[in-house]
């Protein structure tokens, strides 16, 4: 994908309950979880703008109403749609309710309770110019397991020659998806209404040899932060610091 076709929409997951942040989240959503005296969701966003990205649509579910009226006091880009989900809808779920928002060509889409840093040029730059629009519909960033702060399992994908295939029954695998991919729309093609996971759109990928057909991903040459409990945040809050 050249320059000029850098997609300027990204969606950002919000909606979970944060139930492993406890006691933090019994009186905020997670996306709000100060690390280093700014939220998570405005660190992404800030990120995402640094990036080029213009609009952003966040989804809300778990005090939505706290939540969105933090992101309309927001000043800067992205610009914010709001997807409330009454019912929770997990990943998959909530971009698919997303999609008239996201338009009908690629888009980014993160979480929001991971932080990548960048290294010489942006994730985002770098997954706009690994895609191929005739052979994906979908491409992972991944990370490294063993360097990555705040992450302690046993990792998601094997990337090689063949291409990306799942951990599977393999003891651990050398790379964690980061959250943040690349997305066009045809992935939803024939998606199941209501609440579903990511991974059963993946799973529907899979080719006889164990890889995923039209996904693929590439690794992160930055840093990743897992924030998704209490030891997660304290971890990056001190990685933060020693490396500002």
């Amino acid at each position: 994908m050249s320059q000029a076709r850098m997609p300027t929409k990204a969606m950002l997951l919000a909606a979970g309950l944060g139930t492993r942040m406890k006691p933090l989240t019994d009186h905020m959503p997670k996306p709000m979880v100060p690390v280093c005296g700014v939220s998570l969701v405005d660190r992404v966003l800030d990120w995402m703008a640094r990036a080029g990205i213009e609009e952003a649509v966040v989804n809300t579910h778990y005090m939505a109403a706290m939540l969105q009226a933090h992101l309309t006091a927001r000043s800067g880009p992205p610009a914010i749609h709001i997807s409330h989900e009454e019912l929770l809808l997990e990943t998959g779920g909530g971009i698919n309710k997303a999609l008239p928002l996201l338009g009908t060509e690629p888009f980014f889409s993160a979480n929001s309770d991971t932080l990548c840093i960048d290294g010489a040029v942006p994730a985002l730059a770098r997954l706009a110019a690994a895609w191929n629009d005739d052979a994906m519909d979908a491409l992972l960033l991944l990370h490294p397991r063993e360097k990555a702060t705040g992450y302690d399992g046993k990792g998601d994908f094997f990337l090689d020659s063949q291409g990306l295939r799942r951990r599977g029954e393999a003891p651990q695998a050398p790379y964690v998806f980061t959250g943040v991919q690349l997305i066009h729309p045809r992935l939803f093609d024939s998606a199941p209404e209501g609440a579903f996971s990511m991974n059963l759109l993946y799973n529907r990928h899979i080719a006889p040899d164990g890889s995923l057909k039209r996904i693929t991903g590439i690794v992160h040459d930055g840093h990743w932060l897992h924030v998704g409990d209490p030891a997660g945040l304290a971890q990056a809050e001190q990685w933060l610091r020693a490396n500002r």
